[in-house]
């Protein structure tokens, strides 16, 4: 083994037969270290789509929604299917003897605190979305705007509960059950057994030493080009949220220029956190980011109705668990529009991300046991995602049934739906501020951790790239997002999405066999456990 192939494995070497091959294939050019098959297909594929969709930004839109609409239309059983699994799988491993088993090995020591560790998990997994859908989603459904969730009617009671339920369902167990696996996968044969932390090393226990020729390459290519497209997409995305919210405080008028000025400026801020590095930049920023969205919970809580939030969260809560098993259901459903055009698509958009947020969950979870890594990953999130949830969409749902504030008139423009349902509260313009500042923050967290998870997939698994390679992942996001943006506008936006979407389908087969791979590894060290504990 080179010596090279040796930093990027670490010392361990628990599988005698693995070849570690994955090292000699690093080049290094003008300050770069980039594995060569993975790097250059991946900026290649990524180039002919940015230019044909600029070229013809309406084919690609309907192209890509052709794909994505087959893809859900056609796959909605695996998706579904696979999403209860990676539910089942999850909890099982809280309790199988395997939940002791440490990451890292039994000596290895937390690199963070829980504290930190937790709001970097939540800020690179779900942040920047619960701020654009906390307050549009449960409103689409309770409104009827693209169909009810159970074919419920509009405007009722029952809506409400079923708003907020499915709401969380969309945003709960199942998505960062999907994180949590490829997270836990990546983290315990990295660290564990010594292999690159790069997602072809995963299927050792299924591919043995294949996992270095092509099939760990096309596995490795998907994971960057479905990353770099969900995050390109969300800070495109986020830039229009942002923009709409400052043109709703007054303070510009809103356009591409703004736009892309924002996408810009979050781009020049998420490039100095990656040349800090995780401790010195993603941690700090996510801990920002917790404080922020903290002050801006609480501050919707206590001005709304305390009691009322309470009641909310009860009956959002009831809901969830009521309906958790009607909504994962694929079979017979009244309300097919609805659930392929909001459960399916969400499966495979949180399956398209599963590499980026995975991967930089893995990294930063080195010294936690399996138990306490599902509950962090798993549990907890969820609590907070529904906590979230009753603050902004049951205060939303409360003031459309007290016909009170412009939301009242139903969902018009999602990116504004949040500042809408804060124009009924006391210090609009203060907390409307404070919300942009958050969506800008999650925004930076999201595009840094995901460009550290790219630049670690495209040299190798190596955790200490160089930062030229750093820098040009951070870029190349905000290029990407700008360029489409200004070039295609939401149709260029749209498509990308749909490509990222699609991207989800053959992840989801790669997440099904993960969870078979990831037990194999398990089960062997669980057994050496139990072996040590009774010698």
């Amino acid at each position: 083994m080179t010596e090279r192939s040796q930093s990027s494995v670490g010392a361990a070497r628990p599988y005698d037969d693995v070849d570690y091959q994955i090292g000699q294939d690093n080049i290094q050019i003008a300050g770069f270290d980039i594995h060569n098959p993975v790097f250059g297909i991946s900026a290649v594929l990524i180039l002919i789509f940015v230019i044909g969709t600029l070229m013809a930004p309406e084919a690609a839109n309907t192209m890509l929604l052709g794909a994505r609409n087959w893809t859900i239309d056609h796959f909605d059983w695996l998706f579904m299917a696979g999403g209860n699994l990676f539910v089942i799988f999850c909890l099982a491993l809280i309790f199988l003897p395997a939940s002791k088993v440490r990451i890292g090995g039994a000596d290895a020591k937390p690199e963070f605190s829980t504290l930190s560790w937790f709001a970097m998990l939540f800020a690179a997994g779900m942040g920047i979305g619960l701020m654009f859908w906390s307050v549009a989603e449960p409103v689409a459904y309770f409104t009827d705007w693209y169909g009810t969730p159970l074919g419920v009617a509009a405007n009722t009671a029952e809506a409400k509960s079923l708003a907020l339920g499915a709401t969380m369902f969309h945003w709960g167990l199942h998505p960062w059950a999907m994180y949590g696996i490829v997270g836990l996968s990546l983290a315990f044969f990295a660290y564990n057994k010594g292999l690159p932390l790069t997602v072809r090393s995963v299927f050792y226990p299924i591919l043995g030493n294949r996992i270095w020729g092509p099939i760990g390459h096309t596995i490795d290519i998907i994971a960057v080009v479905a990353t770099i497209f969900g995050l390109a997409t969300s800070l495109g995305l986020g830039a229009q949220q942002a923009a709409s919210g400052l043109a709703y405080l007054g303070l510009v008028e809103n356009g591409i220029s703004v736009q892309i000025g924002i996408i810009v400026f979050i781009t020049v801020i998420a490039i100095m956190s990656v040349i800090r590095g995780l401790d010195g930049g993603v941690k700090v920023l996510s801990n920002i980011n917790m404080g922020i969205a903290l002050v801006l919970l609480l501050f919707v809580v206590f001005v709304g109705s305390i009691s009322g939030f309470f009641v909310n969260l009860l009956d959002m809560f009831t809901s969830y668990a009521k309906n958790i098993v009607p909504l994962g259901n694929w079979v017979g459903r009244e309300d097919e529009t609805w659930f392929h055009g909001w459960t399916v698509f969400y499966w495979a958009w949180w399956i398209s991300w599963s590499p980026f947020v995975g991967m930089f969950i893995a990294r930063v979870s080195k010294g936690r046991t399996v138990r306490e890594f599902m509950l962090a990953v798993l549990i907890i999130p969820t609590v907070v995602c529904g906590i979230w949830v009753t603050a902004f969409g049951g205060n939303a749902l409360d003031q459309i049934q007290a016909n009170v504030g412009e939301l009242s008139d139903g969902l018009t423009e999602v990116p504004l739906a949040m500042f809408q349902m804060m124009d009924s509260l006391p210090l609009t313009s203060l907390i409307s501020f404070l919300a942009i500042v958050l969506v800008l923050v999650f925004f930076v967290t999201s595009s840094d951790s995901g460009s550290l998870v790219i630049d670690g997939i495209t040299a190798g698994g190596k955790e200490d790239a160089p930062v030229p390679q750093r820098v040009f992942w951070a870029t190349m996001e905000g290029v990407i997002a700008a360029t489409l943006l200004f070039g295609g506008g939401a149709q260029a936006l749209g498509a990308l999405q749909a490509g990222a979407v699609t991207a989800g389908l053959p992840f989801a087969i790669i997440l099904i066999l993960m969870c078979v791979s990831l037990y194999m590894g398990l089960s062997g060290d669980a057994k050496r456990l139990a072996r040590a504990a009774q010698a």
